[in-house]
């Protein structure tokens, strides 16, 4: 099952996804994130794990055509599970999106959260080298 989090709002989406999921799921979940898209371009999403249990055969189907279209859609992936022991997730999604991926565990959601909804990174003055005579 994937749920939408309440917190989503705007380009930054969460859905909690539990159970085993199937093409049911996908129904509601490709619509919501196009949505998105279609209203701000690029999206950020956040996927916490809950007594996650796989996908049948139809819903990977359709997790393998979701990842293939919306391969440059996606700016920031937040993975959220129980233990650093399922970093591994993200490790696997790297090579299908073109997402910055990161994993957090279940007590650093806010982090997490935090990390989605924050501006792109700036240059930092230290990083801006000048020479002697200003230039």
């Amino acid at each position: 099952m994937i749920k939408p989090l309440p917190r989503s709002q705007g380009k930054c989406l969460g859905f909690k996804l539990s159970g085993k999921l199937h093409d049911e799921d996908y129904k509601h979940f490709v619509p919501a994130i196009d949505a998105a898209i279609a209203s701000h371009g690029k999206v950020r999403i956040l996927a916490t794990f809950d007594d996650f249990r796989g996908c049948d055969l139809h819903a990977l189907w359709d997790d393998l055509r979701f990842t293939t279209t919306h391969f440059s859609a996606i700016e920031r992936v937040a993975l959220i599970g129980d233990t650093t022991g399922e970093s591994w997730m993200s490790a696997i999604c790297k090579p299908f999106t073109a997402a910055e991926v990161r994993f957090f565990t279940k007590e650093r959601i806010d982090d997490a959260w935090h990390w989605l909804e924050s501006a792109l990174p700036l240059i930092e003055p230290d990083a801006m080298q000048m020479s002697d005579n200003g230039e």
